[in-house]
C-alpha cells in the first residue's frame, strides 16, 4: 500500500488550487493524478459517485470529494501545521473567508473566464481531460464543446448582462484593490501563517483569475501583491509562520466583509429558505437536488435573478456553527467586531432541517 496520497485534479480546476496549496503548505506527501476522461471513468465516478474534482484517496483506499471535507480529514491527521486559528474572531473570520471564496467569488471567476478572451487557451486546456496527448488543435475543437457545458453555467450564477459591469467594478475596484493593500502589509490573511480563509481563496483567485491569460493580465496590472501571494501559496517550501497577536483582524481586510454580509449573506440564508419549501413540497425526498428554485439577488447598483444552489446551506452551516459554538466569554470579544460589520444578528440565524453530506450528496440531517 502506497504512504502517499493522491490528488485527482486539473490545473484548470478552480477547487484542485485550493486543495493543492493546502497539501504543499501542510507537507503531505502526495502525487497528483490528472483527470482525463479516462480517470473520471474509471476511478472518480465508481469511488464518488459524482463527477466533482478534486478528490483524494489516502493511503488507506478512502477517497474523498469536496474541499472543505478533504481539509477536515487531513486535519485531523496530519495535527501540525494547523491552518484553523484557535482564537475566536479569528477562527471565525478564516471560515467567513472560505465559504465567501468557494461561493462568491464564483462570479469573477467564472465571468472572466468564459466572456473574455482566454481562448484558445481555455478550450486547449479542457481538450487535454479527452484527449491529453494529441496536437493542440484537436484538443482545442473537442474541448470547445467540452467547456461549453461549464459555460452553460455562467448565466445560473446570475451573471448578465445586468450585473457584469457591477461583477466588473467590484473584482476590479474593490476585491484586488483591498487584498492588493492587504498582502502588502501581511504574507496572508491573518499574519504570516496561512489559515483555511487563505486556501479558500486560492481556487478561484489562482485557477481562473490569475492562470486564465485575460484576468491573469488583470491581476498583474492591478495587484501585484496578490500575484507574489499566489506564488507564496504555491510554494513547496512554506514557514510555518505565525497569526498576528491577540486576536487581530486587519483593517485591510474590513471593507471585503463588510459588503459580503450586505450582498452575499443575504443570498445564503435565502438558500436555506428555498431548501427547506423544497424539502416540505417533496416530503417523500431526502437528498435535495442541487438547485432548487430561482431568486433574486444584488451586487452593487444591480439586481437580477439566479439559481440556488442548495450545497450553500452546508457552508453556512460550517460558518454558523463555529460562532454559535462560542461560550458566553467567547462571543463577548467576537459580537462588537460583528456589530461593526453589520453582522451581529446574521450570526444568530438558525437553521431547520440541517443538511448533510452522505456519499458526497446532501440531504435532510437525521435527528
Amino acid at each position: 500500500m502506497s504512504e502517499l496520497y493522491k490528488l485527482y485534479g486539473a490545473p484548470l480546476s478552480l477547487y484542485t488550487g485550493k486543495a493543492r496549496a493546502y497539501l504543499r503548505y501542510k507537507q503531505i506527501p502526495f502525487t497528483e493524478v490528472f483527470s482525463s476522461r479516462k480517470v473520471y471513468t474509471n476511478i472518480i465516478v465508481p469511488k464518488t459517485g459524482v463527477r466533482f474534482i478534486p478528490v483524494v484517496e489516502t493511503p488507506q483506499g478512502e477517497f474523498v470529494q469536496d474541499t472543505s471535507a478533504i481539509i477536515d480529514l487531513l486535519e485531523n491527521t496530519f495535527t501540525e501545521r494547523s491552518v484553523r486559528p484557535t482564537t475566536p474572531k479569528q477562527e471565525l473570520v478564516s471560515a467567513i473567508v472560505e465559504m465567501w471564496a468557494d461561493e462568491w467569488l464564483l462570479l469573477p471567476a467564472m465571468h472572466y473566464r468564459w466572456n473574455h478572451d482566454n481562448f484558445p487557451f481555455i478550450y486547449e486546456e479542457f481538450g487535454k481531460i479527452a484527449f491529453p496527448n494529441m496536437p493542440a488543435f484537436i484538443r482545442r475543437f473537442v474541448g470547445k464543446k467540452l467547456g461549453a457545458k461549464f459555460k452553460g453555467f455562467v448565466p445560473l450564477l446570475g451573471i448578465s448582462d445586468k450585473t457584469i459591469p457591477a461583477i466588473e467594478n467590484w473584482y476590479e475596484g474593490d476585491v484586488l484593490p483591498a487584498l492588493n493593500a492587504h498582502f502588502a502589509e501581511h504574507d496572508y490573511l491573518l499574519g504570516s501563517r496561512p489559515c483555511v480563509g487563505d486556501f479558500g481563496l486560492m481556487g478561484p483567485l489562482y485557477a481562473h483569475l490569475f492562470r486564465d491569460p485575460a484576468p491573469g493580465k488583470i491581476m498583474q496590472q492591478i495587484a501585484p501583491n496578490v500575484v507574489a501571494w499566489i506564488n507564496r501559496m504555491n510554494s513547496e517550501k512554506q514557514d510555518c509562520g505565525m497569526w498576528l497577536d491577540d486576536d487581530h483582524i486587519p483593517d485591510t481586510l474590513l471593507s471585503l466583509l463588510k459588503r459580503q454580509f450586505k450582498e452575499f449573506w443575504p443570498v445564503q440564508i435565502d438558500t436555506l429558505n428555498f431548501n427547506k419549501q423544497w424539502l416540505e413540497s417533496n416530503p417523500e425526498k431526502s437528498v435535495l437536488p442541487r438547485m432548487v428554485g430561482k431568486h433574486s439577488f444584488t451586487i452593487g447598483e444591480a439586481t437580477d435573478t439566479r439559481a440556488v444552489r442548495s450545497f450553500s446551506q452546508w457552508k453556512l452551516q460550517r460558518v454558523l456553527e463555529i460562532y454559535q459554538g462560542f461560550n458566553d466569554t467567547e462571543k463577548a470579544s467576537v459580537d462588537p467586531f460583528l456589530n461593526s460589520l453589520d453582522a451581529l444578528e446574521l450570526m444568530q440565524t438558525k437553521i431547520k432541517p440541517r443538511v448533510c453530506r452522505v456519499n458526497n450528496r446532501l440531504q435532510v440531517e437525521k435527528v
